[in-house]
């Protein structure tokens, strides 16, 4: 789960952490009352979308007037903003954050997230801040530093000195620097936050380390330790068809192929979605139904990959451990009935009550292709998208 960085920068302030003063606006009169009590005489109007790259996206200007407050979030709000994040059609901005200047020295970036290699936490910074932190290890890979942390003993001040000192901080610096570090690492800890990133973490004239921006992703599995964080979720900054997916337990993710899936098992899913690669193809989502998924479930399930307008067939891979191929069939039925299916089916069943399953899809009256085994229901499903176009 994301959030905005307005709501990331609250969570932190919480925990300790420097961050600038700041109001969020969804109108041109709100940003107006933020920024007067503020004071000025230097104002950042920062665009609130889920995506990075806003500033170069003109989603980030600074202004020196009330009027020009005034002037830029007229402007913002409502615009559809591009950056490499959102893809070409952007994301339209509903809301807005209104910050104080800040006097930068200079900047800096920072990161915290869990390494699965590994089994740490691992810190991330560099003395190249506002810049792609992607595009710094590829040119500069010198220029990031990494601490890994054992959970079970946590981040010690040594830690957070030893970066300061490798960014080249001194003086002031280096004690501000420590305690946003140990501040930072207990609100990760403490959220359960999968991500933060800092970027650009500022020095200011004064010798403060401060976090001029602030992004979080948190472990969805979680969320249930966290219903204050839960209820910070912007529905319209995420994929209405897998926001319809979650509230049917389905695991759902879109993606940019023609050819949609329905299996059960991640990794099932994984190989389904490599193998259709394979035989040239291109997957349009990840979708696990899970082990005891429903005939309702699989119903909404297939009608799901049917609501993707970019979907022209679509394979059902099944291996019924816990879930029985006789309830997948039903679902597979009854969800194409509803619909009026009109693009190739092809299905690959095998495991618990399987003949029951094939026999289902058989006798459907349906124009569902039955396939032997993994390899064939790529091929069989890859070739008639093709044949179809």
């Amino acid at each position: 789960m994301n959030i905005h960085e307005y709501q990331a920068k609250k969570l932190l302030a919480g925990f300790g952490v420097a961050v600038p003063q700041g109001g969020v606006a969804y109108t041109v009169p709100e940003a107006e009352t933020i920024a007067n009590e503020l004071g000025g005489p230097v104002w950042v109007v920062k665009a609130q979308i889920h995506a990075g790259g806003r500033g170069k996206g003109g989603g980030v200007k600074v202004v020196k007037s009330i009027d020009e407050v005034r002037d830029t979030v007229d402007n913002m709000l409502g615009m559809t903003l591009v950056t490499h994040q959102t893809g070409p059609d952007g994301k339209e901005v509903k809301r807005v954050y209104i910050e104080e200047g800040c006097d930068i020295a200079h900047e800096l970036y920072l990161s915290l997230l869990i390494d699965r290699a590994t089994s740490t936490i691992t810190i991330m910074a560099s003395t190249e801040g506002g810049m792609d932190i992607e595009e710094v290890a590829e040119k500069t890979p010198d220029k990031i530093h990494k601490i890994s942390i054992d959970p079970a003993i946590g981040i010690q001040p040594y830690h957070a000195r030893q970066l300061a000192f490798k960014l080249g901080l001194e003086g002031k610096q280096v004690g501000s620097a420590v305690k946003l570090l140990l501040s930072i690492y207990k609100a990760f800890t403490g959220l359960d936050a999968s991500l933060v990133e800092i970027n650009p973490l500022v020095v200011t004239g004064a010798g403060d380390v401060i976090a001029l921006d602030a992004k979080m992703n948190f472990d969805d599995n979680a969320l249930f330790r966290h219903k204050d964080i839960e209820e910070l979720r912007d529905e319209d900054e995420e994929d209405p068809m897998e926001l319809e997916a979650a509230r049917h337990d389905l695991s759902y993710i879109k993606l940019d192929g023609n050819i949609g899936c329905m299996v059960n098992g991640a990794g099932l899913a994984m190989g389904t979605m490599d193998i259709i690669k394979l035989y040239g193809g291109d997957p349009a989502n990840f979708l696990d139904v899970g082990g005891g998924a429903t005939k309702e479930r699989v119903t909404t399930a297939f009608k799901l990959i049917l609501s993707d307008p970019n979907v022209e067939g679509i394979l059902v891979n099944i291996f019924g451990g816990i879930m029985r191929c006789d309830v997948i069939a039903e679902g597979v039925v009854a969800a194409a009935r509803e619909v009026s299916l009109n693009v190739p089916l092809v299905v690959r069943l095998e495991g618990t009550n399987v003949e029951m399953g094939k026999k289902i899809l058989a006798e459907s009256g349906l124009p569902i292709v039955s396939a032997d085994d993994l390899g064939d229901a790529a091929e069989k499903v890859v070739k008639a998208v093709k044949e179809a176009a």
